[in-house]
């Protein structure tokens, strides 16, 4: 997961961004912390690794899965054990 961004560091002009990506990039893959690009003073873009970017949405998938079970739950949209291996017996027959 990517680190917190340092304000010194991480928030670049886009100007400064496109004159120097190739040295921004190896910074970002060194530091493993975001790069925030501002266009005329205000944040633009934010740039991750591929690998940060995968762990953020992975991320965020989990926590909709959880919220949606807690929600199920709290509905009363539930079923026992048994009925569980029941339901996956008869839904994935060997």
């Amino acid at each position: 997961m990517a680190k917190p961004i340092s304000v010194a560091e991480d928030i670049v002009p886009l100007n400064e961004f496109k004159a120097n990506a190739s040295k921004m990039l190896r910074h970002l893959h060194n530091s493993h912390r975001p790069l925030v690009i501002t266009q005329n003073g205000k944040p633009s873009a934010v740039v991750l690794t591929p690998a940060e970017f995968d762990a953020l949405s992975h991320r965020s998938r989990f926590i909709a899965s959880v919220e949606a079970g807690l929600r199920d739950a709290d509905a009363g949209r539930t079923m026992s054990t048994d009925e569980a291996r029941k339901r996956i017996k008869r839904e994935f027959p060997e």
